[in-house]
């Protein structure tokens, strides 16, 4: 299931990110950035829906067996992400910008179609 250097996990997290990008452009995101990475943490997908500037976390799974794969987006993730977002923001001088944080949970099992659940404002900014 896992090969031990990682690689299968980073390609399906490859795999699921490229997934979920495709996914919001198909419900009229624009895609700003993809794998924003600063000291402070990562951003999967920086994206726009509308006005608002969304930050999303993608997760990838090919079993529930470790659970959903949006149950790994945990405090101390999520805290990781609030960071970035932040740096991400100041960085492009969206200081009063709208933003919120998405999480896209994908269970990706073999020679099915991805069940993709989006969830919108899935947590508030932590940090």
């Amino acid at each position: 299931m896992r090969g031990g250097d990682g690689s299968d996990n980073l390609t399906l997290g490859a795999r699921g990110e490229a997934i979920a990008a495709a996914y919001l452009q198909g419900q009229k995101f624009t895609i700003i950035a993809r794998n924003f990475r600063c000291k402070t943490g990562e951003v999967d997908i920086v994206a726009r829906d509308g006005k608002t500037i969304v930050f999303v976390e993608v997760k990838t799974r090919r079993t529930l067996a470790f659970g959903a794969p949006q149950a790994s987006v945990t405090p101390f993730k999520q805290r990781q992400i609030s960071k970035a977002a932040l740096t991400w923001l100041a960085r492009n001088r969206l200081y009063e910008a709208s933003a919120r944080f998405d999480v896209i949970a994908i269970l990706l099992r073999d020679h099915q179609v991805p069940q993709i659940d989006h969830i919108r404002n899935a947590f508030d900014l932590a940090y």
